[in-house]
């Protein structure tokens, strides 16, 4: 008599071999998701900065501009997001990862010598993802070496308005 199907050493071995090729891609698909993690804020970080840049070289000030009229990044952390309404003189303004703050940024205040500049610190948070990121912000030239606060000028005396 012929059988047909699988015996039960076949589909043993079957399924200790998807076993161990789901051990080794369920690290590599969570390693994966924090790099898109660091990735999104870093270029939140650097979009900021341009989009601000640009304000600035427009207006000649931030004026009361408000968040919503310079960026579209979104700030805050999960629990105390920052509201697009928020003016952006004199505020600070956090990118995080949930509740772990990773950057700062300070824009000072609006008129007078400080117009035009902000600061860029590094975050409280001591995640994983918000370590790479300060990492890659002291390579991108946002946070000085050993996550130092870096300072930012925008504009200049030779600017025209």
């Amino acid at each position: 008599m012929k059988r047909s199907g699988f015996t039960m050493i076949e589909l043993i071995f079957v399924i200790v071999i998807l076993g161990i090729l789901a051990a080794v891609a369920i690290p590599k698909l969570a390693a994966t998701r924090d790099d898109a993690k660091i990735s999104k804020i870093n270029s939140d970080a650097s979009t900021f900065v341009s989009d601000l840049g640009s304000f600035y070289t427009a207006k000649g000030t931030y004026g009361t501009a408000t968040l919503a009229d310079v960026t579209n990044v979104a700030f805050g952390t999960t629990t105390a997001p920052i509201a697009t309404t928020t003016a952006i003189a004199s505020s600070t303004l956090n990118l995080a990862e949930g509740d772990n703050v990773c950057l700062v940024f300070k824009p000072l205040a609006a008129g007078g010598t400080t117009d035009g500049k902000m600061t860029i610190s590094a975050g409280a948070g001591t995640s994983t993802i918000c370590t790479a990121v300060k990492a890659a912000a002291v390579k991108a030239n946002l946070l000085g070496a050993s996550n130092a606060d870096k300072n930012i000028s925008f504009g200049g005396t030779s600017v025209v308005q």
